[in-house]
Protein backbone atom coordinates (compact mmCIF):
# COMPACT_ATOMS: atom_id res chain seq x y z
CA UNK A 1 0.00 0.00 0.00
CA UNK A 2 2.83 2.66 0.81
CA UNK A 3 4.42 1.66 -2.83
CA UNK A 4 0.96 2.55 -4.59
CA UNK A 5 0.17 5.42 -2.96
CA UNK A 6 3.90 6.85 -3.63
CA UNK A 7 3.33 5.70 -7.05
CA UNK A 8 -0.13 8.18 -7.39
CA UNK A 9 1.83 10.75 -5.51
CA UNK A 10 4.27 10.85 -8.07
CA UNK A 11 1.77 10.28 -11.14
CA UNK A 12 -0.19 13.35 -9.98
CA UNK A 13 2.62 15.83 -9.57
CA UNK A 14 3.78 15.12 -13.18
CA UNK A 15 0.63 15.10 -14.55
CA UNK A 16 -0.56 18.71 -12.65
CA UNK A 17 1.83 20.58 -14.76
CA UNK A 18 1.09 18.92 -17.63
CA UNK A 19 -2.84 19.75 -17.61
CA UNK A 20 -2.08 22.94 -16.89
CA UNK A 21 0.13 23.90 -19.86
CA UNK A 22 -1.97 22.32 -22.01
CA UNK A 23 -5.19 23.60 -20.93
CA UNK A 24 -3.32 27.23 -21.47
CA UNK A 25 -0.26 26.08 -24.24
CA UNK A 26 -2.87 26.98 -27.49
CA UNK A 27 -3.42 29.99 -26.39
CA UNK A 28 0.16 31.26 -25.29
CA UNK A 29 1.44 29.72 -28.58
CA UNK A 30 -1.25 32.08 -30.85
CA UNK A 31 -0.62 35.27 -28.10
CA UNK A 32 3.13 34.51 -29.25
CA UNK A 33 2.43 33.49 -32.62
CA UNK A 34 3.79 35.61 -35.89
CA UNK A 35 2.00 38.39 -37.23
CA UNK A 36 0.74 36.35 -40.33
CA UNK A 37 -0.77 33.62 -38.20
CA UNK A 38 -2.37 35.76 -35.86
CA UNK A 39 -4.03 37.50 -39.45
CA UNK A 40 -4.39 33.81 -40.59
CA UNK A 41 -6.83 33.06 -37.13
CA UNK A 42 -8.58 36.30 -37.35
CA UNK A 43 -9.93 36.00 -40.51
CA UNK A 44 -10.50 32.71 -40.27
CA UNK A 45 -12.43 32.88 -37.06
CA UNK A 46 -14.55 36.34 -38.96
CA UNK A 47 -14.88 33.77 -41.52
CA UNK A 48 -16.58 31.80 -38.90
CA UNK A 49 -18.58 33.64 -36.92
CA UNK A 50 -20.27 35.18 -40.59
CA UNK A 51 -21.22 31.40 -41.60
CA UNK A 52 -23.13 30.67 -38.45
CA UNK A 53 -24.43 33.55 -38.59
CA UNK A 54 -25.90 33.44 -42.14
CA UNK A 55 -26.78 29.84 -41.22
CA UNK A 56 -29.22 30.79 -38.36
CA UNK A 57 -30.22 33.75 -39.99
CA UNK A 58 -31.53 31.56 -43.11
CA UNK A 59 -32.48 28.71 -40.37
CA UNK A 60 -34.86 31.11 -38.88
CA UNK A 61 -36.31 32.40 -42.04
CA UNK A 62 -36.98 29.60 -44.14
CA UNK A 63 -38.39 28.02 -40.95
CA UNK A 64 -41.07 31.08 -41.25
CA UNK A 65 -41.33 30.23 -45.05
CA UNK A 66 -42.48 26.89 -44.15
CA UNK A 67 -44.93 27.53 -41.68
CA UNK A 68 -46.32 30.36 -43.82
CA UNK A 69 -46.19 28.72 -47.14
CA UNK A 70 -48.71 26.23 -45.37
CA UNK A 71 -51.57 28.49 -43.94
CA UNK A 72 -51.36 29.85 -47.83
CA UNK A 73 -51.90 26.77 -49.44
CA UNK A 74 -54.61 26.22 -46.56
CA UNK A 75 -56.40 29.99 -47.53
CA UNK A 76 -55.44 29.36 -51.12
CA UNK A 77 -57.64 25.42 -51.61
CA UNK A 78 -60.43 26.78 -49.63
CA UNK A 79 -61.23 30.22 -51.20
CA UNK A 80 -63.57 30.55 -54.13
CA UNK A 81 -61.97 34.15 -55.44
CA UNK A 82 -58.43 34.64 -56.04
CA UNK A 83 -59.43 38.08 -54.55
CA UNK A 84 -59.93 36.19 -51.00
CA UNK A 85 -56.53 34.66 -51.09
CA UNK A 86 -54.82 38.20 -52.31
CA UNK A 87 -56.12 39.61 -49.00
CA UNK A 88 -54.45 38.12 -46.51
CA UNK A 89 -50.54 37.64 -48.96
CA UNK A 90 -49.63 40.95 -46.84
CA UNK A 91 -49.57 38.74 -43.68
CA UNK A 92 -47.84 35.64 -45.14
CA UNK A 93 -44.99 37.58 -47.32
CA UNK A 94 -42.43 35.64 -46.05
CA UNK A 95 -43.98 32.56 -48.16
CA UNK A 96 -42.14 31.91 -51.90
CA UNK A 97 -45.28 31.12 -52.93
CA UNK A 98 -47.19 34.66 -52.34
CA UNK A 99 -44.96 36.14 -54.22
CA UNK A 100 -45.70 33.76 -57.57
CA UNK A 101 -49.27 33.75 -56.61
CA UNK A 102 -49.18 37.85 -56.71
CA UNK A 103 -47.56 37.72 -59.97
CA UNK A 104 -49.83 35.70 -61.93
CA UNK A 105 -53.19 37.42 -60.50
CA UNK A 106 -51.41 40.59 -61.79
CA UNK A 107 -51.02 39.05 -64.94
CA UNK A 108 -54.39 37.26 -65.29
CA UNK A 109 -56.10 40.86 -63.80
CA UNK A 110 -54.10 43.03 -66.27
CA UNK A 111 -55.83 40.35 -69.35
CA UNK A 112 -59.16 40.63 -67.69
CA UNK A 113 -59.33 44.37 -67.57
CA UNK A 114 -58.60 44.26 -71.35
CA UNK A 115 -62.19 43.77 -72.83
CA UNK A 116 -62.46 43.47 -76.69
CA UNK A 117 -64.13 45.81 -78.64
CA UNK A 118 -66.85 43.28 -80.22
CA UNK A 119 -67.94 42.46 -76.37
CA UNK A 120 -68.01 45.91 -74.86
CA UNK A 121 -70.25 47.17 -77.71
CA UNK A 122 -71.66 44.29 -79.09
CA UNK A 123 -75.34 43.68 -80.62
CA UNK A 124 -77.03 43.46 -77.09
CA UNK A 125 -75.41 45.79 -74.44
CA UNK A 126 -78.51 45.07 -71.99
CA UNK A 127 -78.14 41.38 -72.51
CA UNK A 128 -75.76 39.35 -69.77
CA UNK A 129 -72.29 40.35 -69.57
CA UNK A 130 -69.57 37.72 -71.49
CA UNK A 131 -67.67 35.52 -69.82
CA UNK A 132 -64.18 36.84 -69.10
CA UNK A 133 -61.53 35.19 -71.06
CA UNK A 134 -57.52 34.99 -70.82
CA UNK A 135 -55.95 36.01 -74.41
CA UNK A 136 -52.72 34.19 -73.20
CA UNK A 137 -51.76 31.45 -71.04
CA UNK A 138 -48.39 31.48 -71.48
CA UNK A 139 -48.17 35.04 -70.59
CA UNK A 140 -48.89 33.98 -66.87
CA UNK A 141 -46.87 30.87 -67.24
CA UNK A 142 -43.92 33.43 -67.93
CA UNK A 143 -44.94 35.55 -64.97
CA UNK A 144 -44.91 32.58 -62.61
CA UNK A 145 -41.63 31.47 -63.91
CA UNK A 146 -40.26 35.27 -63.42
CA UNK A 147 -41.88 35.32 -59.80
CA UNK A 148 -39.66 31.61 -59.52
CA UNK A 149 -36.75 32.75 -60.16
CA UNK A 150 -36.91 35.83 -57.87
CA UNK A 151 -38.05 34.03 -54.75
CA UNK A 152 -35.34 31.19 -55.67
CA UNK A 153 -32.40 33.94 -55.76
CA UNK A 154 -33.99 35.35 -52.54
CA UNK A 155 -33.83 32.02 -50.52
CA UNK A 156 -30.26 31.29 -52.06
CA UNK A 157 -29.02 35.28 -50.77
CA UNK A 158 -25.68 34.85 -48.96
CA UNK A 159 -25.06 31.00 -48.98
CA UNK A 160 -22.61 30.97 -51.60
CA UNK A 161 -20.95 32.73 -49.08
CA UNK A 162 -21.13 29.44 -46.86
CA UNK A 163 -19.31 27.36 -50.19
CA UNK A 164 -17.03 29.95 -50.15
CA UNK A 165 -16.38 29.64 -46.92
CA UNK A 166 -15.82 26.07 -47.08
CA UNK A 167 -13.77 26.13 -50.09
CA UNK A 168 -11.42 28.49 -48.90
CA UNK A 169 -10.26 28.25 -45.35
CA UNK A 170 -8.51 25.08 -45.79
CA UNK A 171 -5.84 27.00 -48.27
CA UNK A 172 -6.07 29.72 -45.89
CA UNK A 173 -5.21 28.10 -42.60
CA UNK A 174 -2.53 26.00 -45.05
CA UNK A 175 -1.08 29.39 -45.85
CA UNK A 176 -0.46 29.78 -42.36
CA UNK A 177 1.01 26.64 -41.80
CA UNK A 178 3.25 26.96 -44.31
CA UNK A 179 5.08 30.03 -43.39
CA UNK A 180 4.68 28.82 -39.39
CA UNK A 181 6.93 26.32 -40.43
CA UNK A 182 9.49 28.62 -42.95
CA UNK A 183 9.73 30.03 -39.70
CA UNK A 184 10.65 26.78 -37.70
CA UNK A 185 13.34 26.30 -40.26
CA UNK A 186 14.82 29.69 -40.09
CA UNK A 187 14.79 29.21 -36.44
CA UNK A 188 16.99 26.05 -36.78
CA UNK A 189 19.18 27.22 -39.23
CA UNK A 190 19.93 29.95 -36.69
CA UNK A 191 20.48 28.41 -34.01
CA UNK A 192 22.06 25.09 -35.36
CA UNK A 193 19.90 22.50 -33.43
CA UNK A 194 17.46 20.08 -34.38
CA UNK A 195 16.34 18.74 -31.13
CA UNK A 196 12.72 17.71 -31.25
CA UNK A 197 12.18 20.47 -28.22
CA UNK A 198 13.28 23.21 -30.12
CA UNK A 199 11.70 22.38 -33.05
CA UNK A 200 8.11 21.15 -32.05
CA UNK A 201 6.92 24.16 -30.70
CA UNK A 202 7.25 26.41 -33.87
CA UNK A 203 5.82 23.56 -35.89
CA UNK A 204 2.97 23.31 -33.31
CA UNK A 205 2.37 26.55 -33.23
CA UNK A 206 2.14 26.23 -37.29
CA UNK A 207 -0.51 23.73 -36.91
CA UNK A 208 -2.85 25.57 -35.05
CA UNK A 209 -3.98 27.56 -38.21
CA UNK A 210 -4.60 24.44 -40.22
CA UNK A 211 -6.76 23.21 -37.38
CA UNK A 212 -8.66 26.48 -37.18
CA UNK A 213 -8.92 26.38 -41.06
CA UNK A 214 -10.73 23.35 -40.37
CA UNK A 215 -12.68 24.50 -38.23
CA UNK A 216 -14.42 26.80 -40.21
CA UNK A 217 -14.51 24.72 -43.27
CA UNK A 218 -16.23 21.88 -41.69
CA UNK A 219 -19.96 23.70 -40.81
CA UNK A 220 -19.59 25.78 -43.63
CA UNK A 221 -20.25 22.67 -45.94
CA UNK A 222 -22.81 21.19 -43.38
CA UNK A 223 -24.77 24.52 -43.22
CA UNK A 224 -24.44 24.78 -46.89
CA UNK A 225 -25.48 21.59 -47.71
CA UNK A 226 -28.14 21.95 -45.74
CA UNK A 227 -29.59 25.27 -46.84
CA UNK A 228 -29.05 24.43 -50.33
CA UNK A 229 -31.38 21.36 -50.07
CA UNK A 230 -33.87 23.22 -48.53
CA UNK A 231 -34.00 25.64 -51.24
CA UNK A 232 -34.45 23.08 -54.14
CA UNK A 233 -37.69 21.81 -51.57
CA UNK A 234 -38.88 25.04 -51.89
CA UNK A 235 -38.24 25.24 -55.95
CA UNK A 236 -39.93 21.89 -56.15
CA UNK A 237 -42.92 23.68 -54.01
CA UNK A 238 -43.07 26.57 -56.33
CA UNK A 239 -43.22 24.39 -59.45
CA UNK A 240 -46.15 22.15 -58.04
CA UNK A 241 -48.11 25.58 -57.31
CA UNK A 242 -47.52 27.12 -60.71
CA UNK A 243 -48.83 24.19 -62.29
CA UNK A 244 -51.90 24.29 -59.88
CA UNK A 245 -52.53 28.01 -60.46
CA UNK A 246 -52.31 27.35 -64.52
CA UNK A 247 -55.10 24.53 -64.00
CA UNK A 248 -57.36 26.77 -62.27
CA UNK A 249 -57.07 29.68 -64.98
CA UNK A 250 -57.21 27.48 -67.43
CA UNK A 251 -60.09 26.17 -66.00
CA UNK A 252 -62.03 29.07 -65.02
CA UNK A 253 -60.83 32.00 -68.49
CA UNK A 254 -60.09 29.90 -70.89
Amino acid sequence: MHTLGSLVLALQTQGGPGVESSSGGIVARVAGSSYIAQSVLLILVMLSIASWGIFLYKWWTFRRAVRQSAQFLDVFRRSNKFSEVQSVCRSLEDSPLVGLFQSGYAELTAQLRQISPDVANGPNPAGPAARPTLKSLTAVDRALLRASVVEVNKLEHRVSFLATTASISPFIGLFGTVWGIMLAFEGIARTGSTNLGAVAPGIAEALITTAAGLAAAIPAVLFYNSLTQRAKLFAADMDDFSMEFLNIAERNFT
